[in-house]
């Protein structure tokens, strides 16, 4: 994902002249330096200053510039909080806040780093609009479309390489989920990084005689009340899966607009706790968020019912 956001930088950095981005001394990490090395006139390194970041930012996008602002996202959610309600958020200032290293993905770096709580501060604050693709190729769709959109985002980006699976085909589209996977038992709901790891867990899970669909819902805020409404008529259990606290995150997002029907919400997450320091495939598995910990818990609810 990382990857994809310089790629498509400097893509875009070619058809907008008024793009400028910004970066917090992590741009090597970002990989928002081939940009600067590109239009070293349109990039600003503001250093370790987070605070900074989001200021320059607001006053550079209120002279009509399209602005990226990258950083890691503890920082960009936590320690820039103030800056981003009050100068980008409240006056509704063209910024893309694309912030890296999200949850566990952070892995190494342990729990100073590692953001499981961005979601929810993200998405509180009115006028912004909160984004975790699920592959690279989501990723560059997304960022081609919130480049065209007026006003605030917060586009949340896993550290790791992981598995494509969108096709060029996919278009992304602001508020709208993706079914990826019908299913008869079940819908897991999932975002950023968790969406190819619900598709794994479905693919174990069909081994019990368990069939579970999946639904990408990238978009968190605006989030798809719609299509909500319809998998709770159609299914009796929804599952949200994401790399987050499950206070405030996907799974509370989805719990807001869940109409008033039989079907159970489950939050598979981080059950409200700080991370710890590994590789990131050991912190899944320590949190219980790999794809065989997620089967189990889905197959013990499912299962448990039907005694």
């Amino acid at each position: 994902m990382r990857d994809v956001y310089g790629e498509t930088l400097l893509e875009l950095g070619k058809i907008y002249p008024n793009l400028i981005v910004l970066d917090a001394d992590v741009s090597k990490s970002t990989k928002t330096i081939s940009f600067a090395k590109t239009f070293p006139d349109r990039f600003f390194d503001v250093g370790i200053a987070e605070a900074n970041l989001m200021g320059i930012s607001a006053g550079i996008a209120s002279t009509g510039k399209i602005v990226f602002a990258s950083t890691f996202s503890v920082f960009a959610s936590g320690r820039a909080y103030d800056q981003v309600r009050q100068s980008i958020a409240y006056p509704n200032r063209n910024v893309k806040i694309v912030a890296t290293h999200c949850g566990v993905s952070a892995g190494e770096d342990g729990a100073m780093h590692q953001a499981f709580e961005d979601i929810a501060l993200m998405r509180s604050i009115s006028n912004m609009r909160v984004i975790a693709p699920s592959d690279g190729v989501e990723t560059r769709k997304v960022i081609k479309k919130i480049v065209e959109i007026p006003g605030p985002f917060y586009l949340r980006l896993a550290r790791p390489a992981t598995p494509v699976i969108f096709d060029e085909s996919y278009e992304f589209e602001l508020g709208k989920g993706t079914i990826l996977r019908e299913g008869k038992d079940g819908v897991i709901i999932a975002c950023g990084v968790m969406t190819y790891i619900a598709l794994e867990a479905t693919e174990i899970l069909l081994k019990d005689g368990i069939d579970i669909g999946v639904v990408n819902m990238s978009s968190i805020k605006p989030i798809d009340a719609e299509l909500i409404s319809i998998l709770s008529k159609n299914y009796r259990y929804i599952f949200s899966c994401e790399d987050h606290n499950i206070i405030g995150g996907l799974g509370s997002a989805i719990a807001e607009v869940l109409p008033p029907t039989e079907a159970r919400l489950i939050r598979i997450g981080i059950n409200d706790e700080f991370g710890d320091s590994g590789k990131f495939e050991e912190l899944l598995k320590f949190y219980k968020l790999d794809s065989s910990s997620i089967a189990e818990r889905i197959k013990e609810v499912i299962l448990n019912d039907r005694i």
